[in-house]
């Protein structure tokens, strides 16, 4: 909410980025934002899951197996409409993203193509991935 009271009026477009995705490309944002402008009015980049992910429950058992050709692991930037964050935002819904909201709402979130390269820096050994992958790109770092 402090980040969309100090839009401008005129600022149409809202993009949402966890920091700790420091090194999600300028071709990413891109795309978010030409994805909000064709007409959707929230998108997340998200990248398909190359793991199986297991439903358990509280003891650890597995109660089921999703399918992972409909699974996606979602980054950021997310973008949207500002008036459908201010409504997302005003509803008194929570989630653990912002499209969460959206969806928690009654909303449609789009899903185009991630970035390997927005990983998420969140132990020691993301941070050596991402310090390698600097080290391996010219002109970065």
């Amino acid at each position: 909410m402090a980040g969309l009271a100090v839009l401008r009026p005129d600022d149409g477009i809202v993009l949402v980025h966890d920091a700790a995705r420091c090194l999600a490309p300028a071709s990413l944002f891109a795309r978010v934002i030409q994805a909000v402008r064709s007409g959707h009015s929230a998108v997340v980049p998200g990248l398909s899951m190359t793991d199986t992910v297991k439903v358990v429950d509280a003891d650890g058992l597995v109660l089921a197996t999703p399918d992972r050709e409909s699974l996606r692991g979602i980054q950021t930037p997310q973008g949207f409409l500002r008036e459908v964050l201010e409504h997302c935002y005003a509803s008194g819904a929570s989630a653990t993203d912002d499209a969460g909201l959206v969806e928690r709402v009654g909303g449609l979130v789009r899903v185009v193509e991630g970035d390997p390269l927005a990983l998420k820096i969140t132990s020691a050994v993301d941070l050596a991935v991402a310090t390698a992958l600097l080290q391996d790109v010219p002109n970065a770092g």
